[in-house]
């Protein structure tokens, strides 16, 4: 066996359907594809969407939605989170790159600090947004929120 004499198992492929080569080839005429219409003729493409002329599904539906070139998301982190961060790590000041290293967001994501939880010990918290409840509390605690 070499490369020069290697063919594939019998019975493993099939010649072509020349189609249209006349009434002998048992396949000329309309070459299977019916008699006239769109869909016989060369070059036909159904259009996407297209129901045979019935109004298609995406012109029955209503527009809906909007979204907002301008809109913000943040990653919502909580006063307690804050607080379990500071007791757990003895941390003064806590930053985006510490809420990071510890898992609570994302590197590049927007966080808001809110107010749920309690905060009794001094800290610093830099980020991108405080509710104003949040920040009341953080400096009650004898801390600061610097908005990023």
């Amino acid at each position: 066996m070499e490369l020069s004499n290697l063919k594939p198992a019998v019975g493993s492929t099939k010649d072509k359907t020349r189609k249209g080569r006349g009434p002998g080839s048992g396949k000329g005429g309309t070459s299977t594809r019916g008699h006239k219409g769109a869909k016989s003729r060369s070059g036909y493409s159904r259009k996407i969407g297209f129901e045979g002329g019935q109004m298609p599904l995406q012109r029955r539906l209503p527009k809906f939605g909007f979204k907002s070139l301008n809109h913000k998301t943040y990653k919502a982190i909580n006063l307690a989170d804050i607080e379990t961060l500071a007791a757990a790590k003895n941390l003064e000041s806590i930053d985006m790159q510490v809420l990071a290293e510890n898992g609570l967001v994302a590197a590049g994501e927007s966080v808001k600090i809110l107010a749920k939880g309690t905060l009794t010990c001094k800290v610093s918290v830099k980020a991108n947004a405080f509710s104003a409840a949040a920040k009341a509390a953080i400096e009650a605690a004898g801390g600061e929120a610097v908005e990023i």
